[in-house]
């Protein structure tokens, strides 16, 4: 969930530049801006003409970052003083904001203004009234672009909480239902060989135990962490019981899970079954005596063909 939380935020830097750079100018990032006059502006009423029908300020329009630095410079080569005065003009009546006010100012002499807040801003010139421009203050698009990652990055890690909660939970109930597993364990025996053999039935799949039996107070046989795959498992105890002296199997259960991974075992830990055995004749020991009786019949049956004399 981490890497894809870092590559979605990548893919938001991405998305953020590309519209950044299809973005019209006058939306562009602009720190600094400059704003001059143009030539000869003070003594004609047609420098908007003369300016490409722009205006009598280059730029006309000029466009800044909140915290940005507009510079204003009187650049007019012709020696006539101008203004940058905030607010509007009508024929000859001023109505200064007071945002910022150059005051006059010779050639070359400039004035520094810092943009605080968002917003369009007329000013115009005191001397010249046809000169008229205004200042877009926009937000700082790079905080703009900070806001919107650290946003989506925030998005991301709630979801990946999310989903590790719901993980987290639904892991709680699978293993909360196993917990809830009962484990059912059948002890069957039959004597083979000279000893006995000990079947164990269980009822679910992957189950660890200890196996100790034991004959008149000693162990006969005993193993630990024994794993059974499947449904059956099978023991040879070197041990053959009897009515006055039987074998006593116990069966403890140590979790349900793969072997060497006990940490993520579920199920009962600890239950334990027993069974008291004494065995019967086994497989091998009925077909052995059904063998012998099959003989038995056929020796007979050949007996009673053979003619007496």
């Amino acid at each position: 969930m981490k890497t894809k939380a870092i590559s979605s935020i990548f893919v938001l830097f991405a998305i953020a530049a590309g519209m950044a750079s299809m973005a019209p100018a006058a939306f562009a990032d602009h720190p600094e801006v400059v704003i001059g006059t143009v030539e000869g502006s003070g003594f004609a009423q047609d420098c908007a003409a003369m300016n490409g029908g722009s205006g009598c300020y280059t730029p006309t329009t000029a466009t800044v970052d909140v915290g940005g630095v507009v510079t204003m410079i009187n650049n007019d080569a012709t020696g006539s003083p101008h203004s940058f005065t905030a607010g509007t003009i009508d024929g000859f009546a001023q109505s200064p904001s007071g945002i910022f006010d150059s005051g006059i100012l010779m050639v070359d002499e400039t004035l520094e203004w810092t943009a605080t807040e968002t917003g369009t801003i007329p000013y115009y010139c005191m001397l010249h009234v046809w000169m008229i421009g205004e200042i877009i203050v926009q937000e700082d698009s790079h905080a703009a672009a900070e806001a919107a990652a650290a946003e989506a990055a925030a998005a991301e890690a709630a979801a990946e909480e999310a989903a590790a909660a719901e993980a987290a939970e639904h892991e709680a109930m699978e293993h909360e239902e196993a917990e809830d597993v009962e484990l059912m364990v059948m002890i069957s025996d039959s004597q083979v060989m000279g000893g006995t053999q000990i079947e164990l039935e269980f009822n679910v799949l992957h189950v660890n135990y200890d196996l100790t039996a034991t004959q008149n107070g000693e162990v006969v046989f005993e193993e630990t962490g024994l794993h059974s795959m499947t449904l059956i498992a099978t023991h040879q105890i070197d041990a053959v019981g009897s009515d006055d002296n039987p074998i006593n199997v116990k069966v403890e259960s140590l979790g349900i899970g793969a072997p060497g991974n006990s940490d993520n075992w579920t199920g009962p830990v600890g239950q334990v079954t027993t069974a008291q055995v004494v065995p019967e004749f086994g497989t091998i020991a009925m077909m052995i005596l059904a063998v012998a009786i099959i003989s038995i019949v056929a020796v007979t049956a050949k007996s009673r063909v053979v003619p007496r004399f």
